[in-house]
């Protein structure tokens, strides 16, 4: 019988406990300390030979891995590899036929619809936005979606922020919206466009004032000395436009910008991971639309199934 003292807790731990842990529980070798592993991978070598468990103990506890086992994968115990939850089964699956139309647009409407109709999506509208700098290097960031139609996506934003300047030097961006509850994701890919400014001036005075104010106050990605900065100078503009009625001025470094489509995949989650996607694109130069591999669809679009 081995005994032992864990180094990170102090817990006591005994060969005979632990091996009984390991069984039943999954053990958790990131949890022990060095000299506890060294007299376990002994211990273990007689007792679990004859079992699976041996291989699987062992895999636990390799001499080239000593910090983080295939079981643990965070460095606060939990169990983040073993994280997975049910999606749609076999007979929900998304089909060709289920589409509503075949061109993104109002497939995505319709999805939409659907995540707005749903209460437990706290944010429908939420989406990752990435975008990349001209060296390549990507940034993403949540931000709400403030409209859709035929020609694209807008959200607004201001131009100077980190995500303003990549887009200035790199007009193509990519869109992520996940809604947990039904299983289904949408990504896009496009590039960008700047609204007018009248349309982006009628946006921000749609806004509730205190927003408007919150887009005066904040310099996007500019490094500040602490919130006080912040709160100091939005009392200040409170204090300027709420109590008198005059109108809070749009900045002309804020707007917004339109995504015009050229990738459009809709995911539906199935259990089993046989997940469903399909995907509308533009065609390439003189490319045979099959309808076998590559379907037809309108409006210039094609569409075709991508395997999970």
């Amino acid at each position: 019988m081995i005994a032992a003292d864990c180094q990170l807790c102090g817990s006591f731990f005994s060969c005979a406990l632990v091996c009984r842990f390991t069984i039943s529980t999954s053990f958790r070798a990131a949890h022990l300390s060095k000299n506890l592993r060294s007299a376990l991978r002994k211990c273990v070598s007689t007792s679990l030979r004859s079992t699976s468990l041996h291989s699987r103990f062992y895999s636990l506890f390799s001499e080239e891995d000593d910090n983080m086992s295939g079981i643990i994968s965070s460095t606060n115990g939990i169990d983040v590899a073993a994280m997975r939850k049910p999606y749609k089964e076999g007979h929900e699956s998304f089909e060709e036929g289920d589409l509503v139309a075949k061109k993104p647009m109002a497939q995505f409407a319709a999805w939409f619809k659907d995540a707005t109709e749903l209460k437990s999506v706290g944010e429908p509208n939420a989406m990752t936005v990435a975008t990349a700098s001209k060296e390549g290097r990507p940034s993403a960031r949540i931000l709400l979606m403030k409209g859709y139609d035929e020609k694209g996506f807008k959200f607004f934003t201001n131009y100077e922020s980190r995500k303003g300047q990549e887009l200035r030097e790199n007009p193509y961006v990519a869109l992520c919206w996940y809604w947990e509850p039904l299983s289904r994701s949408v990504r896009v890919e496009g590039r960008v466009e700047r609204l007018s400014e009248d349309e982006s001036t009628e946006y921000f005075h749609s806004r509730p004032p205190a927003s408007q104010i919150g887009a005066v106050v904040s310099n996007q990605s500019r490094v500040i000395e602490n919130r006080a900065v912040l709160t100091s100078k939005d009392e200040a503009l409170k204090e300027k436009y709420l109590n008198t009625g005059v109108t809070i001025p749009k900045p002309n470094y804020w707007g917004g910008f339109r995504v015009i489509p050229e990738v459009v995949e809709f995911w539906q989650g199935q259990s089993n991971r046989l997940h469903d996607r399909i995907v509308f694109r533009r065609p390439k130069q003189d490319e045979v639309i099959d309808n076998k591999l590559v379907y037809q669809g309108e409006d210039g679009w094609v569409y075709e199934r991508l395997s999970p």
